[in-house]
């Protein structure tokens, strides 16, 4: 029953002062003609200007139908901002000057997907602080689970670079935060955005701590990494675990590959803690995969029951990608229903249940 199970989201209002302008200088003739590819066709066909699609209206979105739909057993606090130790864990002393030098001001970063605006910095900063903090709440006992509402988001930022939106690597920080601070030998990052988490990858790349496993849409779709073949070098060989899929996958596919590939991973691994990259660009509404709400929840439920059977229930959702607003907002929900003891229900075909339907309606009329 929902509210069974208690569900901590963390959530700051400073993450709303991350507002780029698509129209800010940036390197002349080299954006324009690229934004499109890098997003994956996301906007093809579009004949509107292009805006910056990563903008506060996620949160507030998220929000506001947690508001007129509350998920009884979710409960809300703020964070604190990330300090540079805590971020110096994953990224490079000289990549966290730079961004701080970025500080109050409006600039692309390069000609990829990133750009600041005055309030960027700090609220990057809130954002890396909410996946520590949903951890410090969850492997602690403060919380059953827990949901960062992060933004900006994090998956694709490296150690040494911002990239697609990201400019702090938050699950990675907070990852960084339950394996120094808190103690967890062996952490499970588990990344469902469309686009592979290839920030994550490559800072976890040779960790023998982390089992870093990701489900997206394959090469070329951006950022064009996570082939099969990437496994991990050195001490974390066999640690990175990619699942690259094609477009029309939804549900069923989905589904089987965390039942087939990743239980068994789990099983073998043992993690202390599990953190899910939760992005929500797979839903077919986002035009880059063909999940369903559903499947988001069933999702949701095998994450949970590993997290139960292998961690004592520890588990950490962090908010990545999800750029149209009704399948983000209720994707969020759908997956906090869950956490706190809702039912997932079983996936099945599009249509089938309609053909179903037909079928009984219209079986006794050639006999």
């Amino acid at each position: 029953m929902i509210g069974e199970r208690d569900v901590l989201v963390i959530h700051d209002e400073r993450m709303l002062a991350h507002q780029p302008d698509a129209q800010a200088p940036f390197q002349p003739g080299k954006l324009d003609s690229r934004i499109q590819t890098m997003l994956g066709g996301l906007f093809d066909g579009a004949t509107t200007k292009w805006s910056y699609p990563e903008h506060p209206g996620r949160l507030l979105a998220i929000t506001d139908l947690l508001t007129l739909e509350p998920v009884p057993g979710v409960r809300y606090e703020t964070a604190s901002a990330a300090t540079q130790e805590q971020l110096g864990r994953v990224h490079a002393t000289s990549y966290l000057e730079n961004i701080y030098a970025l500080r109050g001001k409006q600039t692309w970063l390069d000609v990829d997907t990133t750009a600041v605006s005055s309030g960027s910095v700090d609220a990057a900063e809130v954002a890396a602080g909410a996946a520590i903090a949903a951890v410090d709440a969850v492997v602690t006992g403060r919380a059953g689970s827990a949901f960062a509402l992060c933004r900006p988001p994090g998956h694709h930022a490296g150690s040494v670079r911002a990239r697609g939106f990201c400019l702090f690597n938050n699950v990675a920080v907070a990852a960084a935060h339950a394996h120094t601070v808190l103690g967890c030998e062996r952490v499970l990052i588990i990344d469902w955005d469309v686009h592979h988490g290839n920030g994550t990858q490559d800072i976890f790349w040779t960790s023998p701590h982390v089992l870093f496993f990701d489900t997206h849409r394959a090469a070329p779709f951006y950022p064009g990494t996570g082939n099969k073949e990437e496994i991990g070098e050195g001490l974390g060989e066999g640690l990175t675990v990619n699942i690259p899929l094609p477009a029309g996958c939804g549900d069923l596919a989905l589904v089987q590959a965390y039942r087939e590939i990743l239980v068994p991973a789990v099983a073998w691994f043992q993690p202390d803690v599990i953190l899910v990259s939760a992005g929500f660009d797979m839903h077919r509404l986002d035009l880059c995969m063909n999940l369903s709400f559903n499947g988001f929840g069933m999702l949701t439920r095998i994450v949970q029951e590993l997290a139960d059977q292998h961690c004592g229930g520890r588990l950490v959702m962090v908010l990545e990608g999800g750029y149209q607003l009704e399948s983000l907002s209720r994707g969020v929900r759908t997956v906090l229903e869950v956490l706190a003891g809702g039912s997932a229900q079983e996936s099945e075909e599009p249509g089938m249940h309609d053909v179903q339907e037909l079928i009984a309606f219209h079986k006794e009329a050639f006999k």
